[in-house]
């Protein structure tokens, strides 16, 4: 029998997706909408403020959750709209897709644990 990366594909993709569902709505309505209006305060989006938030650990890995699990769900996306656009080279462009977000979860890790 052979062995297949499909479930840990699968499982990246079913809980990107949720996260992406849930999450950053909640994130776009609080950063796009609430601090323009002041709901926050004034320097809510401050360099001090924000690099004070993303210093707890707890923080950090809520937010690498958020920021991976939605890449790796979009890679997927992205892969299988790829096919149904007519592009046949699976491996190819699975290779790309998950590379490229692969690349950018390390990306996102050598980030957050800098600040």
């Amino acid at each position: 029998m052979a062995k297949s990366n499909k479930p840990i594909v699968w499982g990246l993709f079913a809980v990107g997706g949720t996260v992406a569902a849930f999450c950053v709505p909640a994130l776009i309505l609080a950063h796009g909408l609430l601090v323009p209006l002041g709901v926050f305060g004034e320097n809510a989006l401050s360099y001090e403020r924000v690099s004070a938030v993303i210093g707890f650990l707890p923080v950090k890995i809520v937010v690498l959750g958020v920021v991976i699990l939605t890449l790796w769900h979009a890679a997927h996306r992205i892969r299988v709209t790829m096919h149904d656009f007519g592009i046949r080279k699976d491996d190819m462009v699975a290779m790309l897709c998950y590379g490229a977000a692969g690349l950018l979860t390390a990306t996102a890790l050598l980030g957050v644990m800098a600040v």
